[in-house]
């Protein structure tokens, strides 16, 4: 079988046990609806490619997933580049989210931690003030969790430890919930008509 036929099949198995994460996601989704109801934001952030992901998750929140409805509240933390920098030169790496948090979430918000290994330590710093502010905390981690399954609210655990089909299933959860909140953006318009 050739490398790329692996990765497909890697990829495909993975697929088929996401099924079972299906709970834990509508949770989210719920609430993320409840946020946005009583006005709150939807943070992410994350390193290197969940840096990425974080960013372009907010993005499909805020301008569009595919419905032409109204923009819903998300962040990215991972954006601003001289804040990031700054934070990181005159305090530590370890607090540039936790700063951020601190600043911008209120109680009514909702803060997402995607880490592959459940155990990066500006996002772990980054959910305990969510929490001393009363924000609701999402870990997306893959399989073990890490040290995040133990003080996030709540966790999507990605059945996998392959660092690239974790990300590729934590992009498929974003949009699903994309998708998912352009349904209930739509539903409540109409019901407004």
């Amino acid at each position: 079988m050739s490398t790329y036929l692996n990765a497909l099949q890697r990829h495909q198995d993975l697929f088929q046990k996401m099924a079972q994460c299906e709970s834990i996601l509508a949770l989210l989704a719920q609430q993320i609806d409840h946020c946005f109801d009583a006005g709150g934001k939807l943070f992410f952030m994350g390193n290197g490619g969940s840096a990425a992901d974080s960013q372009h998750l907010a993005t499909e929140f805020v301008v569009r997933y595919k419905a032409e409805r109204a923009p819903l509240a998300a962040i990215a933390l991972t954006t601003d580049t001289s804040l990031l920098t700054a934070h990181a030169n005159d305090f530590s790496f370890a607090t540039v989210f936790s700063r951020q948090v601190a600043a911008l979430a209120k109680p009514e918000d909702i803060i997402i931690g995607i880490s592959t290994s459940g155990n990066s330590e500006n996002i772990i710093d980054a959910i305990q003030t969510a929490q001393r502010i009363g924000v609701k905390t999402w870990a997306w981690t893959g399989e073990s969790g890490g040290k995040l399954v133990d003080i996030a609210d709540h966790t999507l655990a990605v059945p996998a430890t392959e660092t690239a089909r974790v990300q590729e299933a934590h992009i498929f959860a974003g949009h699903w919930l994309c998708e998912d909140a352009d349904r209930r953006a739509l539903c409540k318009a109409a019901a407004e008509k």
